[in-house]
């Protein structure tokens, strides 16, 4: 790590702090309100859009990096075609908390980013594997890339249904992500992370529970596409690409619950599409665990998380692969405690009427 290249970024966090938090309170003085419903679990109109904050200090950021250090690595044309995609789908997902889109044009304007995000070359071509090691991908690598970009936009978007769950997960895993690129000499996804970071710490306050506002989905759909993203950046930092496994590592506990939700409703025949109130986190509720109970316990598992991640960084290629697996294991038992849970209470998975 080279302070007198981190060290523009350093002294702008703190600034964009207060930023997102202005635009914050800004969004909670002329709110757009989220009314209660059944798929909800808030019980009064409440504002939201609070990620105005977190995009606004992001880009912000980027403008100020950019002028203060013109030729810096940062500035690669690739970079700035995904920060414009980025921009775009925090301006689509702004007016869906507005009018409330299909999710089909929201799927469509995700799809469209990720595709800059591959024409810009930013784009998986080996994957490790554990046992197999690293696995050539060809052209097979687009549509892994795709997939990724889009899935964990969704996944991070689904998961934004509690105060303060996405919200402090995504503090604490840019902060790592942060850390880990300045150790490794990754400038752009450095600089992207700690000014995710600043955002949402401007932004966290004001969600937690019980809320003033929530991000809306143009803060989860920009978190989501801009991890995504910056995994596949991260790829780069080893000739071997097993790095792209750091940020699904520090997202683990939303990518897991997503993903779970999403089979369990398919498997049972279920709308995927359609709005829902039965993820892990929400029936944990459900069977009578506190909002903060839940919400500390995914903290928890970003803060384990962040300790894998610091000890992937110290592993022989061979065994990075199976860093995966403590965490699979804790999520595992995490879906036991819940099922567990269920069944004592008679708890049960159900749609909104």
């Amino acid at each position: 790590m080279y302070l007198p290249s981190i060290l523009p970024t350093l002294l702008l966090a703190p600034f964009l702090v207060l930023v997102s938090a202005v635009a914050v309170r800004a969004m909670i003085a002329r709110p757009i309100l989220d009314h209660p419903e059944a798929r909800k679990m808030h019980d009064r109109p409440t504002p939201k859009g609070g990620g105005v904050g977190p995009v606004l200090a992001f880009v912000l950021g980027m403008l100020v990096l950019f002028h203060i250090m013109p030729a810096n690595p940062m500035a690669d044309g690739r970079y700035v075609g995904v920060i414009l995609a980025a921009v775009a789908i925090a301006g689509v997902a702004l007016a869906d908390d507005v009018r409330d889109f299909r999710f089909l044009v929201k799927l469509a304007a995700q799809t469209l980013a990720a595709l800059v995000a591959l024409g810009a070359g930013l784009v998986l071509h080996t994957l490790s594997l554990p046992v197999i090691g690293p696995l050539p991908l060809g052209v097979l690598g687009l549509a892994i890339t795709l997939f990724w970009i889009v899935g964990c936009t969704n996944a991070v978007n689904f998961m934004d249904g509690m105060d303060g769950l996405v919200g402090g997960v995504v503090v604490i895993a840019c902060a790592a992500l942060a850390a880990i690129a300045a150790l490794q000499g990754g400038w752009f996804i450095h600089a992207a992370a700690l000014f995710l970071l600043a955002g949402f710490l401007g932004f966290l306050p004001y969600n937690l529970h019980p809320a003033r506002i929530f991000m809306g989905d143009v803060g989860s759909q920009f978190a989501g596409f801009m991890l995504a993203v910056l995994a596949v950046a991260a790829a780069g930092l080893e000739s071997s690409q097993v790095s792209f496994l750091i940020v699904p590592l520090l997202l683990f506990g939303l990518l897991w619950d997503a993903a779970f939700t999403l089979a369990r409703r398919a498997l049972m025949g279920e709308a995927v599409a359609e709005p829902h109130r039965t993820h892990l986190y929400q029936v944990a509720t459900a069977t009578g665990l506190s909002v903060w109970q839940v919400v500390a316990t995914h903290w928890g598992f970003a803060l384990f998380h962040v300790a894998l991640a610091f000890l992937f960084l110290r592993l022989g290629p061979e065994l990075k692969p199976y860093i995966v697996l403590p965490a699979l294991a804790v999520q595992l038992g995490w879906t036991g405690y819940v099922l567990a849970r269920m069944r004592r209470t008679g708890t049960r998975f159900r749609a909104p009427a």
